[in-house]
């Protein structure tokens, strides 16, 4: 009997065919419908010859025989005693072979731009998993857009997972065969090989000798796998290969397959075959294996298909926490950092984006000002670094598609899908997309079914290669980050459409709607030269309240109240908010609500010091306060006037102050649809800042007129041009 067929002895011949008659089917039946095999097959198994070991085992499991015992491997029970006293030890034995070198493939990582490994205990983040896949739910757009407000935009909503998820270490204890499945830099090699390293150390099960295998090196051997582990074996210690499939055939093996999107397509189908015969011949042992989402058209019958889940909050600060550990940069200062910058934090929910970002902010404690530069090497990571860090090769599924080529392509979807707000969209509208841009390549078939057939292809590729398109429901598809969807966008617009007269226009007239704000930063940061958009922008803000009699004589009472209370610019003030909360500095809001118009943050600090350059009973008055009250816990800090969270005699006698030294407390009385002009005229001012105050070029003769017009009245605005004019 060879090792990969079994026979059944002729003593129980009779009962599998009882067994047969008893379930009232013919063998052609019973072959065809319930066991998957040739009548032939099933002919040589209940007539005592060789049938392939997999097949008889389901034709065993079917009939309810015990397959050991008729094919006479059963052992007695004193037999088996001492089998399991041999076992144990060799077990032992092997465990101690194999030690030393899961720790040293398995014990430390290095990603991108890392200058030296780091220990994978040092920075391991316990990843979660989804036991069902999220691209084969079957839903619908209109269910998965309910989480997504687009008039009060919550990006986060756009990827929101209701699914109930588990901790991936304890899938690998429920299912003895899984198969995780996970975007490009989800962490599933991170995941096992601290499978390994645990195993290896008898903290996940301590009695399994640990096998980690990267089914990228086991193709290019060409051999089996049970020649494959070991020819490993023999190369750490001589070794018997009759220990080994002792060991095996025991189920004593915790059996890690890492990667098998990696395999090329020359390779794939013996591996595949390889995996599948080796987890049959030996199916006692736990597997655990891992490949991105779309990346095979395969089955594995016996393996449990589970998805790595994205980073959450508390993932996201415990690797912080573990990456920032006695360094220079605090845990706390990343994580308040994009905490506040929503864009940043979604790629943060990538394992690979995540350290990444680590590796940018501990270059300078903050990340790049130029944020589009930030976002496109994260997708350099995606597209092209991760693999050829690890030298791995992927099959071109389609040779004329090139590295900027896909990035044209990407830029053509996410315009075409975002600017209407269709942010996840049908498989066949993706494939839709491709073949149009597919088609005007040089060389491109013009035949509808080959167009067809490529931008599937295509579709699946960029989703397992890459992970920049996923399905999030079936047939369903949407970017990964609705980061990357944005900065698509922005390239579209940057490097094809500002070219036509109308383009700038066009996302102009989108200023005042929420979810293109990161759309207009990452435009104005790519531009070459921003002049005429951020005019163009500036524009459209002045003229959204020009009619407007009463917030034109509110903007022109705003103005000479900034010019007596800060020196600072109309564009820094805007800023403020964001500056005295870092410092952690005392400071007073003024016209906070939205029926006093718009929000002014002004430091105390400053405030003592226009006093007491100009009014000496204010400043002492304020400076008494100032000093009582500065040691206050951080949360007792914020001095709201009119919301009187710190002790309303405070708050009362700084509004009183205000009033009677700088009379800016004025009750302005405006209607709802005014509010909402004026909320609405502030955050595209505040939207306007933000894109001179990063990192782009704008001249500094635009520069200076924006910032110099900002929140200035239409009349006052005039009279500026007309000097210049003259």
């Amino acid at each position: 009997m060879t090792g990969r067929s079994l026979k059944i002895q002729k003593q129980y011949l009779e009962k599998a065919k009882r067994a047969l008659i008893d379930l009232n089917l013919t063998q052609e039946v019973f072959a065809e419908t319930r066991v998957g095999c040739r009548r032939s097959t099933i002919s040589n198994f209940l007539n005592g010859k060789p049938v392939a070991r997999d097949i008889f085992i389901r034709a065993c499991e079917i009939l309810k025989l015990d397959w050991q015992e008729i094919t006479g491997l059963k052992k007695s029970s004193t037999d088996k005693q001492q089998t399991e006293i041999d076992i144990d030890a060799l077990v032992n034995q092997l465990r101690k072979q194999v030690k030393a070198d899961i720790e040293n493939r398995c014990g430390t990582m290095r990603i991108l731009d890392m200058t030296q490994p780091i220990g994978l205990s040092h920075i391991y983040t316990q990843v979660n998993i989804l036991e069902k896949i999220l691209g084969r739910r079957r839903k619908e757009i209109a269910e998965l857009q309910r989480d997504c407000n687009l008039e009060d935009f919550d990006r986060f909503g756009l990827g929101k997972v209701t699914e109930a998820k588990i901790p991936a270490q304890d899938a690998v204890t429920k299912y003895r065969k899984l198969l995780i499945l996970g975007k490009p830099g989800a962490g599933k090699t991170t995941f096992l090989k601290h499978l390994a390293i645990q195993c290896n150390n008898g903290q996940f099960q301590g009695d399994l000798v640990p096998f980690f295998v990267t089914l990228k090196d086991f193709a290019e051997s060409g051999i089996n796998l049970l020649s494959y582990l070991n020819c490993f074996l023999s190369s750490i210690k001589e070794s018997s290969l009759e220990d080994l499939k002792q060991v095996l055939g025991s189920g004593k093996a915790l059996i890690l397959l890492d990667g098998l999107d990696e395999v090329l397509e020359a390779d794939s189908d013996r591996v595949l075959r390889e995996v599948r015969e080796f987890s049959t011949d030996f199916h006692n042992n736990r597997y655990v294996m891992t490949c991105r989402i779309a990346a095979k058209e395969y089955t594995f019958e016996q393996f449990t298909e589970v998805e790595i889940a994205d980073f959450d909050w508390q993932q996201i600060t415990t690797f912080a926490n573990n990456w920032f550990k006695n360094k220079a940069i605090k845990p706390e200062t990343f994580l308040d950092r994009i905490k506040e910058d929503k864009p940043i934090q979604e790629l943060a929910s990538n394992p690979l984006l995540l350290t990444l970002l680590c590796l940018a902010f501990e270059e300078s404690g903050d990340f790049p000002h130029n944020r589009a530069r930030l976002y496109k090497e994260g997708l350099d990571a995606l597209l092209k670094k991760w693999d050829a860090k690890r030298g791995i090769k992927r099959d071109k599924v389609y040779q004329k598609l090139w590295l900027q080529r896909k990035e044209a392509l990407l830029s053509k979807i996410a315009w075409d899908t975002f600017a209407p707000g269709e942010y996840f969209f049908k498989q066949e509208v993706a494939e839709k997309y491709i073949s149009e841009y597919i088609r005007n390549l040089p060389g491109a078939s013009i035949d509808e079914e080959a167009l067809q057939l490529d931008s599937e292809v295509v579709l699946k590729s960029i989703e397992a290669q890459h992970g920049l398109l996923v399905a999030r429901a079936k047939h369903i598809y949407s970017f990964s980050h609705l980061t990357f969807h944005e900065y698509f966008t922005a390239r579209e617009i940057v490097i094809v459409r500002q070219s036509a007269e109308a383009a700038l226009p066009e996302l102009v007239s989108h200023i005042f709607e929420k979810r293109w704000r990161e759309v207009f930063l990452l435009v104005v940061a790519m531009s070459d030269n921003a002049d005429r958009l951020v005019l163009l922008m500036k524009e459209k803000i002045d003229i959204s309240v020009a009619r407007d009699e009463k917030i034109q004589e509110f903007l022109q009472w705003l103005n000479v109240r900034i010019s007596k209370l800060n020196s600072k610019s109309a564009t820094e003030l805007i800023l403020q908010v964001k500056e005295t909360k870092e410092t952690g500095d005392f400071y007073v809001e003024i016209n906070v609500s939205p029926s006093r118009g718009v929000s002014l943050y002004l430091n105390i600090s400053e405030l003592l010091k226009i006093a007491k350059k100009g009014n000496s009973i204010l400043y002492q008055r304020m400076e008494k306060f100032y000093n009582r009250y500065y040691n206050l816990s951080p949360s007792n800090k914020i001095i709201q006037t009119g919301k009187f969270i710190l002790q309303n005699k405070l708050a009362s006698f700084l509004e009183k102050m205000l009033f009677k030294y700088f009379n800016i407390t004025h009750n302005w009385q405006f209607d709802g649809e005014q509010k909402t002009l004026l909320i609405q005229y502030y955050r595209a001012n505040q939207l306007l800042a933000q894109c001179l105050h990063q990192e782009c070029y704008v001249s500094r003769e635009v520069r200076q007129e924006i910032e110099e017009t900002l929140l200035l009245p239409m009349a006052e605005i005039d009279r500026r041009r007309q000097v210049i004019r003259t």
